[in-house]
């Protein structure tokens, strides 16, 4: 078990998610940087989606009350034990009565905490993921507070002190400029050609309005839609539809100026337009962008969207393999 002394800013309890409920509006919720908690969990030997928790810009301050391993990964927010700087992807101890603490972000977004046998929070829906828009999961369907008392499941043992991710495996954190690939999507053609090559030439950088429910993108040219009578149901905007279901990562553009891509605690239907999708790939990165960074959408076709998700299906084998060695 640990205490919460300080919560940070948004810290909750994250897993990979509760799949199979988007349809009846609760979305998947769980990590929004996927590869890093599966690489914390390996590193103290948890299962993959082993419950975790995503800070968010700031992280907590954490006592413990028994030795435990632990890992820190995603954000570039160094972690400490009673004040000493230990280092990120890497396995270390924490020991019973001892803090463990955060320095200040320097790159990246959400850093993620694992803990040998797991943060151990009742399942809901088959998940411990925290959706705080709805009340559901994690530690009592909120980010956790000062004073909150944490149960750690039981350990596998098979976590080693030490055991640390290959740079080459980490996805860089944040940098100053990032490029996130997009399927066009149903609606591409209610846009003039005009605007969908200016969506992509344009420079955008995300708004302070981003989080967990979607990212808001600003400073590209307005787009513009090809003249149409709206149909019943879809409001007086050109930018409207009549209400469709949204996938995860798709991208509306409410009044067709400011792009908000929607993420793991999305709503799962409405009446804005939507442009493409984000590809699987790149949804992790998008978990790690800061207010105010510039941001590129690449156009891709299927079949390349299909192999970027084979290259992060290869990467997690090449995860495996190198901390079994």
């Amino acid at each position: 078990m640990f205490d919460v002394v300080k919560p940070g800013l948004a810290t909750t309890v994250q897993d990979l998610g509760r799949p199979g409920y988007y349809h009846l509006g609760l979305p998947i919720s769980g990590a929004m940087d996927r590869f890093a908690l599966v690489a914390a969990n390996r590193l103290v030997g948890n299962e993959d989606g082993a419950a975790g928790l995503e800070a968010v810009f700031l992280g907590p301050e954490l006592r413990f009350s028994a030795d435990t391993l632990v890992a820190v990964t995603g954000a570039d927010m160094p972690p400490k034990v009673d004040g000493v700087e230990q280092p990120g992807w890497t396995a270390f101890k924490v020991l019973a009565g001892q803090v463990l603490s955060f320095a200040f972000l320097k790159r990246g977004a959400r850093a993620y905490i694992a803990v040998a046998g797991g943060i151990d929070v009742p399942e809901v829906l088959g998940s411990r993921s925290t959706y705080a828009l709805g009340t559901l999961g994690g530690f009592e369907g909120r980010a956790l507070k000062a004073g909150d008392a944490v149960g750690i499941g039981a350990a596998s043992g098979k976590g080693r002190e030490g055991t640390s991710v290959p740079a080459g495996l980490r996805r860089a954190a944040g940098g100053a400029s990032a490029a996130l690939r997009v399927l066009p999507g149903l609606y591409w053609h209610r846009l003039t050609d005009g605007a969908k090559e200016s969506f992509f030439e344009d420079s955008w950088k995300v708004a302070p309005e981003a989080d967990r429910i979607g990212y808001r993108f600003r400073g590209g040219r307005k787009l513009d839609f090809v003249p149409r009578r709206q149909p019943f149901g879809a409001g007086s905007d050109p930018s409207n539809i009549v209400d469709s279901c949204y996938p995860y990562g798709s991208i509306q553009v409410p009044g067709g100026t400011e792009p908000i891509i929607l993420h793991r605690d999305a709503v799962s239907g409405g009446g804005y337009f939507m442009l493409g999708t984000v590809i699987s790939a790149d949804m992790d990165l998008i978990g790690q962008l800061q207010p105010h960074q510039s941001v590129r959408f690449e156009t891709v076709a299927m079949d390349q969207a299909l192999a970027a998700r084979k290259d992060e299906t290869a990467r997690l084998a090449r995860l495996e393999a190198a901390l079994a060695s």
